[in-house]
């Protein structure tokens, strides 16, 4: 990866932000181009110790803009594809905006892509692709797409995107379908940074329905490693699965993140269930065990426990994007 390209889509963002580090550390060679429009979730002070790095370039503007992404495309080597449009209860609000970033925006990029001939076009997408599971059984590579909220949807319609460009077009493009992740640089309206913050303000977690929904937690820099092998060493036209081998219950998370900030489950509040809400995610990443040797290095146990040190530590970062 020294003395490669890079561009990074939405690599102001959290898992974006946090794979900046993790290449400018393994890496230091590699020269990084990160494209973020700077939205509600996009953070530059993310990566404000990278500002005057000479081989570290940010550029704001949208990847659905064909003459900025035709001008940044031209001459990298690899396409990275972070950004998205990612809160499922937005993407209820107002789809619209799903579908423009999220599918508009990936074909633009891959036609930049094909124009410009990259090496590598890696999309990074989601399990939620595959929509619910039931109290067995996980989502393996061959699982159809079944998306229930307009934002798997986007993501969906994305991955077919990339898909047809392999085959059409014979691209190197891969597809990485992830858990849900967690780590430093959350965007503090998911679950578990969304949880520390209402704690620490003195104020009661909301908990969707029973509490009983199944999510398989990842955490972020696991998800960077494996990243970076998929794009090194994937075989083009492939999807590989990356989860953490934790299933956890929001119930579960919930009253692990009260024990560690010292709270009683009296801050606990039930809420009327999410639209939509798929019951049970879960991952079989034994593909990308098997053909390229990644397994994820962080338990739960220990990555919450790193993730609640960072918000407390980091109080005045998401103070200022409440």
């Amino acid at each position: 990866m020294d003395g490669k390209t890079l561009l990074i889509t939405g690599g102001a963002g959290f898992i974006g932000s946090n794979f900046i580090f993790y290449i400018f550390k393994k890496y230091p060679g590699a020269k990084i181009i990160n494209l973020d429009l700077l939205t509600y979730a996009g953070n530059l002070e993310n990566l404000e110790e990278l500002a005057d790095k000479s081989n570290y370039t940010f550029v704001k503007g949208d990847i659905a803009d064909p003459k900025i992404v035709n001008e940044l495309v031209a001459g990298t080597d690899y396409v990275i594809n972070f950004a998205a449009e990612s809160h499922v209860d937005r993407s209820i609000e107002d789809p619209s905006v799903f579908i423009r970033t999220n599918v508009m925006g990936t074909q633009v990029l891959l036609d930049a892509a094909k124009h410009h001939g990259v090496k590598r076009f890696l999309q990074i997408s989601t399990d939620e692709v595959y929509g619910s599971l039931g109290p067995t059984g996980y989502f393996t590579e061959e699982t159809p797409l079944a998306p229930n909220s307009p934002y798997s949807a986007s993501k969906a319609g994305a991955d077919l995107l990339v898909r047809a460009y392999h085959e059409t077009f014979e691209m190197p493009v891969l597809i990485t379908r992830c858990s849900n992740n967690y780590g430093p640089y959350q965007f503090p309206e998911k679950l578990i940074p969304f949880f520390i913050k209402k704690l620490l303000n003195g104020q009661k977690v909301p908990v969707y329905g029973d509490g009983l929904n199944v999510r398989d937690w990842l955490y972020v820099e696991d998800h960077c490693s494996a990243i970076d092998m998929v794009l090194q060493r994937g075989k083009a036209g492939e999807v590989y699965n990356i989860g953490g081998n934790n299933e956890k219950t929001n119930i579960e998370i919930t009253k692990l993140i009260l024990q560690e900030l010292g709270k009683t489950e009296e801050m606990i509040e039930f809420v009327t269930d999410r639209l939509g809400h798929d019951r049970r995610y879960a991952i079989d990443s034994s593909k990308i065990q098997r053909e390229l040797g990644w397994e994820p290095a962080v338990t739960f146990e220990e990555g919450i426990i790193k993730t609640i040190k960072w918000y407390l530590d980091n109080r005045e970062w998401w103070e200022k994007l409440s």
